[in-house]
């Protein structure tokens, strides 16, 4: 007797203590609204939503991260816009002046506008966004251009940035780069041919010059033996003209070489010697500048000849700027795909996480009430098995 009362007891016990660990999970179920509130509530569906949420850090980091060089990539883009804009300005000026329209005055207050441009441009060269420098490529924490005064004009301007750009990982295994090199994007770096436009007979030498760009050549008299000298820094140092085909002539600012065929020189002069595909914005506007104000005392006729190649060379950095902005928005394009394309991969997993943790409430509440129901009925019956006494077995 004393053996089947245990065993009722026990029973009921353990049937009630079911229930209640039933009704329990479904209340909290209810009340956070999640399937899953601990591992060991489903292991293996536990194991995949830590899958999947570790993967929507990722994909939110790689989104954080193309945003933020996006908006690096349109402020970068917006200064280049405006650099293309003061280069076309620039280029209507010079056009606009010819001959008999402009006299040295016109063309000194052109030249004043010029200058003024060109320190606009150097200022858009060095422009930062959150303190780093947008076109020093992996050198972002200095000033990527340095400038190089006399009588407070700028007569030099040096890339001092790095030569990669910094590369920032945007997506797994997709890097792009955020922080241009300034050298790539303003310096035509595809060297064409080499000419000298003066009245001095000099003419490029067949070795490989260093000088890029537009570089004055200075013929002056050695003595009166009849030969010539010969400076590419404005009279700073001479090299006597040695009458070779090849004869190298050293820029003492910069180290630069110019080889010059010295067989044809018949006079003194100033001539300009220019190397198309390695103009850069900064040396093209400093010398359009110079030749307009006429320091070097050039005739009315090799202003205009210098003007119209000054005008090619203009044509050739601006070209190269529209083409290097196309290409950053094109990336900027390719970006903006890129943070789509994740955005829609963090949706469905995160939709896939949540379809895993998340309860059907209206299931839930079926079956709590179902439960309650059965925990009722196993009080009931639970009360009536308990009350057996001995009087129920006479």
């Amino acid at each position: 007797m004393g053996g089947t009362l245990n065993s009722i007891y026990s029973n009921v016990s353990f049937a009630l203590q079911l229930h209640t660990k039933s009704m329990m999970r479904l209340q909290e179920q209810a009340s956070t609204g999640a399937r899953i509130n601990r591992s060991s509530d489903d292991p293996s569906a536990a194991y995949r939503i830590l899958g999947l949420e570790s993967q929507q850090r990722a994909l939110a980091k790689y989104t954080a991260k193309i945003a933020e060089t996006t908006d690096t990539l349109e402020i970068g883009l917006n200064v280049m816009q405006n650099m293309s804009q003061v280069l076309a300005d620039e280029k209507v000026r010079l056009s606009q002046i010819i001959s008999g329209t402009y006299d040295q005055a016109g063309r000194e207050r052109v030249a004043e506008a010029i200058n003024d441009a060109l320190e606009q441009i150097v200022s858009f060269a060095n422009a930062r966004h959150m303190d780093q420098y947008l076109f020093g490529g992996g050198g972002t924490s200095s000033a990527p251009y340095q400038v190089q005064r006399e009588n407070g004009r700028i007569v030099g301007v040096t890339y001092q940035g790095a030569a990669d750009a910094r590369m920032i990982e945007v997506a797994p295994g997709v890097e792009a780069g955020a922080f241009h090199v300034g050298d790539s994007l303003f310096c035509v770096q595809n060297r064409g041919r080499s000419s000298v436009y003066g009245e001095t007979g000099a003419a490029v030498g067949s070795g490989t010059s260093s000088v890029t760009g537009t570089v004055w050549l200075t013929v002056a008299d050695a003595n009166t033996d009849g030969t010539f000298e010969l400076s590419i820094d404005d009279g700073r140092t001479w090299v006597n003209a040695d009458g070779t085909a090849n004869q190298a002539v050293v820029d003492s600012r910069t180290g630069k070489v110019l080889f010059v065929d010295t067989t044809g020189i018949t006079q003194t002069g100033v001539d300009m010697a220019s190397f198309e595909g390695t103009h850069d914005v900064f040396e093209t506007l400093i010398s359009i500048r110079d030749l307009l104000f006429n320091d070097r005392n050039l005739s009315e006729g090799r202003i205009d000849e210098l003007r119209n190649v000054s005008m090619g060379a203009l044509d050739e950095v601006r070209n190269l700027l529209v083409e290097k902005t196309t290409s950053v928005g094109s990336k900027v394009g390719f970006l903006d795909r890129l943070r789509e394309m994740l955005e829609d991969i963090q949706y469905n997993t995160e939709d896939e996480a949540s379809g895993l943790r998340d309860a059907d409430i209206t299931q839930v509440a079926i079956d709590l009430s179902r439960r309650q129901v059965l925990y009722e009925m196993s009080l009931a019956v639970a009360g009536k098995l308990i009350s057996i006494s001995l009087l129920n077995f006479i």
